[in-house]
């Protein structure tokens, strides 16, 4: 009877390492995304910042591609407030994610922890 015990937690094990690992990976993948929205977020702030300091009458331009189209200023600014709009909330789809991730594992290894208690019971 020992036997099909081994194989049942040795199987549970082997399905929450890859579960771990598999949400380990995901949750760097997050990270990664989360940081590069925060640079894009940061670097709208900062262009916007920058065009408010120059005088009305400067001319501005959008760079696209490897060339330069001029752009009126509230076009601009619009952009730059979509891009932030649109950054902030990607990350808050990835903190959701990260969090709803962080939540199976926990609940995977209570699962196991669970059967274990019990295989000792009895």
């Amino acid at each position: 009877m020992a036997a099909p015990v081994d194989l049942e937690l040795k199987k549970a094990f082997s399905e929450l390492q890859v579960k771990m690992v598999d949400t380990q990976q995901k949750v760097k993948l997050a990270n990664l995304q989360i940081d590069q929205l925060t640079r894009v977020q940061k670097y709208a702030k900062l262009t916007h910042a920058e065009i408010t300091t120059v005088p009305d009458n400067t001319r501005l331009y959008e760079g696209v591609g490897r060339m330069f189209i001029l752009q009126s200023r509230e076009d601009i600014n619009n952009q730059l407030t979509d891009k932030q709009r649109t950054a902030n909330e990607k990350i808050k789809e990835l903190e959701q994610k990260k969090v709803y991730l962080e939540r199976s594992v926990k609940e995977a290894e209570d699962n196991i922890r669970e059967m274990l208690l019990s295989r000792r019971a009895q």
